[in-house]
Protein backbone atom coordinates (compact mmCIF):
# COMPACT_ATOMS: atom_id res chain seq x y z
CA UNK A 1 0.00 0.00 0.00
CA UNK A 2 1.27 3.47 -0.81
CA UNK A 3 2.65 4.76 2.62
CA UNK A 4 1.76 8.64 0.80
CA UNK A 5 -1.62 8.29 -0.39
CA UNK A 6 -3.16 5.09 1.78
CA UNK A 7 -3.71 3.39 -1.82
CA UNK A 8 -4.05 0.00 -2.23
CA UNK A 9 -1.24 0.27 -5.06
CA UNK A 10 2.07 0.37 -5.20
CA UNK A 11 4.69 3.11 -6.76
CA UNK A 12 4.84 1.77 -10.14
CA UNK A 13 1.31 0.87 -10.29
CA UNK A 14 0.43 4.27 -9.09
CA UNK A 15 2.49 5.30 -12.25
CA UNK A 16 1.03 3.16 -14.96
CA UNK A 17 -2.70 4.05 -13.49
CA UNK A 18 -1.93 7.96 -13.86
CA UNK A 19 -0.09 7.27 -17.05
CA UNK A 20 -3.15 5.46 -18.31
CA UNK A 21 -5.36 8.15 -17.38
CA UNK A 22 -3.57 11.02 -18.67
CA UNK A 23 -3.72 9.36 -22.22
CA UNK A 24 -7.06 8.97 -21.85
CA UNK A 25 -8.13 12.47 -21.29
CA UNK A 26 -5.50 13.51 -24.42
CA UNK A 27 -7.86 11.18 -26.32
CA UNK A 28 -10.78 13.30 -25.02
CA UNK A 29 -9.23 16.30 -25.81
CA UNK A 30 -8.52 15.99 -29.60
CA UNK A 31 -11.12 13.36 -29.81
CA UNK A 32 -14.19 14.09 -27.69
CA UNK A 33 -15.75 10.97 -26.74
CA UNK A 34 -15.56 8.73 -23.73
CA UNK A 35 -12.35 8.50 -21.71
CA UNK A 36 -13.71 5.18 -20.19
CA UNK A 37 -13.01 2.98 -23.47
CA UNK A 38 -9.48 3.92 -23.06
CA UNK A 39 -9.19 3.71 -19.07
CA UNK A 40 -11.65 1.54 -18.43
CA UNK A 41 -9.21 -1.51 -19.63
CA UNK A 42 -6.37 -0.73 -18.14
CA UNK A 43 -7.72 0.33 -14.39
CA UNK A 44 -9.60 -3.23 -14.90
CA UNK A 45 -5.79 -4.82 -14.35
CA UNK A 46 -5.67 -2.77 -11.00
CA UNK A 47 -9.23 -2.58 -9.23
CA UNK A 48 -12.44 -3.36 -9.79
CA UNK A 49 -15.43 -2.83 -12.18
CA UNK A 50 -17.11 -1.45 -9.61
CA UNK A 51 -14.54 1.12 -8.66
CA UNK A 52 -13.49 1.98 -11.91
CA UNK A 53 -17.10 3.89 -12.96
CA UNK A 54 -17.80 5.84 -9.74
CA UNK A 55 -13.62 7.20 -10.34
CA UNK A 56 -14.12 8.20 -13.77
CA UNK A 57 -17.13 9.51 -12.76
CA UNK A 58 -15.91 11.87 -10.35
CA UNK A 59 -13.52 12.90 -13.25
CA UNK A 60 -15.47 13.09 -16.42
CA UNK A 61 -17.71 15.31 -14.85
CA UNK A 62 -15.60 18.39 -14.63
CA UNK A 63 -14.80 17.58 -18.44
CA UNK A 64 -18.30 17.28 -19.04
CA UNK A 65 -19.09 20.52 -17.30
CA UNK A 66 -16.90 22.15 -19.66
CA UNK A 67 -18.66 20.67 -22.80
CA UNK A 68 -21.58 22.10 -21.16
CA UNK A 69 -20.82 25.70 -21.05
CA UNK A 70 -19.12 25.81 -24.40
CA UNK A 71 -21.82 24.26 -26.46
CA UNK A 72 -25.27 23.28 -24.60
CA UNK A 73 -26.91 26.55 -25.72
CA UNK A 74 -26.71 24.13 -29.33
CA UNK A 75 -28.48 21.50 -28.13
CA UNK A 76 -31.75 20.11 -29.65
CA UNK A 77 -34.43 20.24 -26.75
CA UNK A 78 -36.36 18.13 -28.59
CA UNK A 79 -34.86 15.11 -28.64
CA UNK A 80 -33.59 15.90 -25.38
CA UNK A 81 -36.87 15.66 -23.51
CA UNK A 82 -37.29 12.53 -25.07
CA UNK A 83 -34.37 10.50 -24.06
CA UNK A 84 -33.67 11.84 -21.21
CA UNK A 85 -36.30 10.29 -18.80
CA UNK A 86 -35.23 6.54 -20.86
CA UNK A 87 -31.32 8.16 -19.66
CA UNK A 88 -32.57 8.30 -16.36
CA UNK A 89 -34.23 4.87 -16.21
CA UNK A 90 -31.35 2.95 -17.66
CA UNK A 91 -29.01 4.96 -15.09
CA UNK A 92 -30.47 3.66 -12.59
CA UNK A 93 -30.86 0.43 -13.97
CA UNK A 94 -27.13 -0.20 -14.41
CA UNK A 95 -25.96 1.36 -11.45
CA UNK A 96 -27.48 -1.66 -9.21
CA UNK A 97 -26.34 -4.23 -11.68
CA UNK A 98 -22.90 -2.77 -11.16
CA UNK A 99 -22.83 -2.43 -7.12
CA UNK A 100 -24.93 -6.39 -7.01
CA UNK A 101 -22.98 -8.05 -9.95
CA UNK A 102 -20.10 -10.56 -9.41
CA UNK A 103 -16.67 -8.33 -10.46
CA UNK A 104 -15.53 -11.60 -12.97
CA UNK A 105 -19.33 -11.50 -14.33
CA UNK A 106 -18.33 -7.49 -14.55
CA UNK A 107 -14.85 -8.24 -16.30
CA UNK A 108 -16.54 -10.07 -18.85
CA UNK A 109 -19.39 -8.07 -19.59
CA UNK A 110 -16.54 -4.77 -20.14
CA UNK A 111 -14.81 -7.16 -22.48
CA UNK A 112 -17.28 -7.79 -24.30
CA UNK A 113 -18.48 -4.01 -24.43
CA UNK A 114 -15.56 -2.47 -25.44
CA UNK A 115 -14.92 -4.96 -28.46
CA UNK A 116 -18.42 -4.65 -29.51
CA UNK A 117 -18.39 -0.34 -29.84
CA UNK A 118 -14.50 -0.53 -31.52
CA UNK A 119 -16.28 -3.34 -34.14
CA UNK A 120 -19.14 -0.50 -34.20
CA UNK A 121 -16.68 1.82 -34.59
CA UNK A 122 -14.47 0.64 -37.11
CA UNK A 123 -17.56 -0.31 -39.45
CA UNK A 124 -17.92 2.86 -40.35
CA UNK A 125 -22.22 1.98 -39.82
CA UNK A 126 -24.39 5.26 -40.37
CA UNK A 127 -28.47 5.01 -40.03
CA UNK A 128 -29.77 4.99 -43.34
CA UNK A 129 -32.79 6.25 -42.64
CA UNK A 130 -34.40 8.90 -40.16
CA UNK A 131 -35.16 6.49 -36.67
CA UNK A 132 -38.86 7.11 -35.15
CA UNK A 133 -39.01 9.58 -32.08
CA UNK A 134 -40.49 6.17 -30.37
CA UNK A 135 -37.03 4.79 -30.48
CA UNK A 136 -35.68 7.10 -28.23
CA UNK A 137 -36.66 5.10 -24.96
CA UNK A 138 -35.02 1.85 -26.35
CA UNK A 139 -31.55 3.60 -26.67
CA UNK A 140 -32.03 6.11 -24.37
CA UNK A 141 -32.75 3.18 -21.55
CA UNK A 142 -29.43 0.66 -23.47
CA UNK A 143 -27.25 3.78 -23.09
CA UNK A 144 -28.25 4.39 -19.51
CA UNK A 145 -27.45 1.31 -18.61
CA UNK A 146 -24.49 0.84 -20.23
CA UNK A 147 -22.89 4.54 -18.92
CA UNK A 148 -23.94 3.45 -15.25
CA UNK A 149 -22.45 -0.05 -15.57
CA UNK A 150 -19.29 0.48 -17.72
CA UNK A 151 -18.63 4.39 -17.76
CA UNK A 152 -19.55 5.21 -21.81
CA UNK A 153 -22.51 4.45 -23.08
CA UNK A 154 -21.76 7.76 -25.56
CA UNK A 155 -21.80 5.70 -28.70
CA UNK A 156 -25.25 4.77 -28.05
CA UNK A 157 -26.78 8.20 -28.29
CA UNK A 158 -24.60 8.89 -30.84
CA UNK A 159 -26.47 6.30 -32.81
CA UNK A 160 -29.90 7.69 -32.20
CA UNK A 161 -29.15 11.11 -32.70
CA UNK A 162 -27.37 10.88 -35.96
CA UNK A 163 -30.95 8.43 -37.17
CA UNK A 164 -32.24 11.91 -36.02
CA UNK A 165 -30.29 15.28 -36.85
CA UNK A 166 -28.44 16.03 -39.78
CA UNK A 167 -26.69 19.39 -38.38
CA UNK A 168 -23.40 17.54 -37.36
CA UNK A 169 -22.81 20.75 -34.68
CA UNK A 170 -26.61 19.64 -33.21
CA UNK A 171 -25.62 16.54 -33.09
CA UNK A 172 -22.71 17.10 -31.63
CA UNK A 173 -23.67 19.60 -28.73
CA UNK A 174 -26.75 17.45 -27.97
CA UNK A 175 -24.57 14.56 -27.33
CA UNK A 176 -22.15 17.00 -25.10
CA UNK A 177 -25.13 17.63 -23.30
CA UNK A 178 -26.52 14.20 -23.10
CA UNK A 179 -23.24 12.97 -21.68
CA UNK A 180 -22.79 15.98 -19.65
CA UNK A 181 -26.38 14.68 -17.84
CA UNK A 182 -25.24 11.05 -17.87
CA UNK A 183 -22.18 12.19 -16.12
CA UNK A 184 -24.19 13.78 -13.46
CA UNK A 185 -26.63 11.09 -12.97
CA UNK A 186 -23.66 8.48 -12.25
CA UNK A 187 -22.33 10.71 -9.80
CA UNK A 188 -25.79 11.07 -7.94
CA UNK A 189 -26.63 7.57 -7.88
CA UNK A 190 -23.58 5.93 -6.85
CA UNK A 191 -23.48 9.63 -4.14
CA UNK A 192 -26.85 8.07 -2.73
CA UNK A 193 -25.42 4.53 -2.65
CA UNK A 194 -22.69 5.65 -0.75
CA UNK A 195 -20.31 4.59 -2.68
CA UNK A 196 -18.77 7.82 -2.05
CA UNK A 197 -17.90 6.74 1.34
CA UNK A 198 -14.86 4.95 0.39
CA UNK A 199 -12.04 7.60 1.05
CA UNK A 200 -9.28 5.41 -0.38
CA UNK A 201 -11.74 6.35 -3.84
CA UNK A 202 -11.63 9.98 -3.45
CA UNK A 203 -7.81 10.01 -2.44
CA UNK A 204 -7.29 8.48 -6.18
CA UNK A 205 -9.64 10.81 -7.88
CA UNK A 206 -7.70 13.48 -6.18
CA UNK A 207 -4.46 12.08 -7.06
CA UNK A 208 -5.83 11.61 -10.97
CA UNK A 209 -6.95 15.23 -10.78
CA UNK A 210 -4.60 16.49 -11.86
CA UNK A 211 -3.88 13.42 -14.98
CA UNK A 212 -7.50 14.40 -16.09
CA UNK A 213 -6.50 18.31 -16.43
CA UNK A 214 -2.94 17.69 -17.84
CA UNK A 215 -4.71 15.29 -20.31
CA UNK A 216 -7.39 17.20 -21.62
CA UNK A 217 -4.92 20.49 -22.24
CA UNK A 218 -2.48 18.56 -24.32
CA UNK A 219 -5.50 17.00 -26.36
CA UNK A 220 -6.52 20.31 -27.03
CA UNK A 221 -3.09 21.61 -27.90
CA UNK A 222 -1.74 19.16 -29.61
CA UNK A 223 -1.44 19.23 -33.37
CA UNK A 224 -1.47 15.79 -35.08
CA UNK A 225 -0.51 14.83 -38.67
CA UNK A 226 -3.25 12.53 -38.94
CA UNK A 227 -6.79 14.07 -39.73
CA UNK A 228 -9.22 13.61 -36.93
CA UNK A 229 -11.05 11.38 -38.72
CA UNK A 230 -7.79 8.61 -39.14
CA UNK A 231 -6.90 9.84 -35.14
CA UNK A 232 -10.39 8.29 -34.22
CA UNK A 233 -9.79 5.35 -36.55
CA UNK A 234 -5.91 4.17 -34.50
CA UNK A 235 -7.92 4.92 -31.19
CA UNK A 236 -10.80 2.42 -32.15
CA UNK A 237 -8.61 -0.25 -32.92
CA UNK A 238 -6.11 0.45 -29.81
CA UNK A 239 -9.64 0.20 -28.16
CA UNK A 240 -10.50 -3.66 -29.86
CA UNK A 241 -7.12 -4.85 -28.87
CA UNK A 242 -7.94 -3.66 -25.03
CA UNK A 243 -10.88 -5.23 -24.91
CA UNK A 244 -9.53 -8.51 -25.80
CA UNK A 245 -6.58 -8.14 -23.85
CA UNK A 246 -9.86 -7.81 -21.06
CA UNK A 247 -11.20 -11.01 -22.41
CA UNK A 248 -7.91 -12.89 -22.35
CA UNK A 249 -7.27 -11.86 -18.79
CA UNK A 250 -11.19 -13.19 -17.87
CA UNK A 251 -10.60 -16.38 -19.67
CA UNK A 252 -7.29 -17.00 -18.36
CA UNK A 253 -8.05 -16.68 -14.62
Amino acid sequence: MSAMFMLPFDAAQLAIIWLGVTLAYVVFGIAGFGTALIAAPLLAQFMPLSRIVPLLALLDFSAAALNLLREGRRAQLAELRRIVPAMLVGSALGALLLLIARPDTLLLLLGIFVVAYAAYALSGYRPARRFRASLAWAFGTVGGVFSAMFGSGGFIYAIFLAGRLDDKTQIRATQSTLIGLSTLTRLLLFAGAGVYADAALLRLAGLLLPAMLIGVWLGRHITLRLSREQFVRLVNVLVLFSGVAVLVRYFST
